[in-house]
């Protein structure tokens, strides 16, 4: 086994518990979750959920520190827009129509002692388009 392989492993497992914990947070917070770990060519969507009438792409971004900023700083506008077109192309193939859809993020923190901390962010391109005008 390669030295990176051991980190890239565990990265992938500290991404794979925050989902989990993003989904329940989800569900217990009355959601629907349609799908998860969606991919396509143009890219993937960790998870696709219904909120009410609402159709919600939710990005999940877990950290295990601080260290290299909170999770939501990896959250990028380009990224954002991304999932927004993810979400319009899974909608189509699945023949879904909506009233609406938004980009929600779900930051986790995982520190290395203690409970884990979610903060759920709704609409989280909605709320970057207000914050420019």
């Amino acid at each position: 086994m390669g030295r990176g392989t051991g980190l890239v492993r565990a990265k992938d497992a500290l991404g794979r518990y925050g989902e989990e914990l993003a989904a329940r947070h989800l569900v217990d917070d009355g959601f629907v979750v349609l799908e998860r770990n969606w991919r396509c060519e143009d890219g993937e969507i960790d998870i696709v959920a219904r909120d009410g009438e609402e159709l919600v792409v939710c990005e999940v971004k877990t950290r295990s520190s601080l260290r290299h900023g909170s999770p939501f700083e990896a959250v990028t506008e380009r990224k954002l827009h991304r999932l927004e077109r993810l979400g319009m192309r899974w909608m189509r193939e699945r023949g879904v129509r909506p009233r609406s859809m938004r980009v929600d993020v779900v930051s986790v923190l995982r520190p290395s002692s203690g409970r884990s901390v979610i903060e759920h962010v709704r609409g989280k391109l909605d709320t970057l388009r207000k914050a420019r005008s």
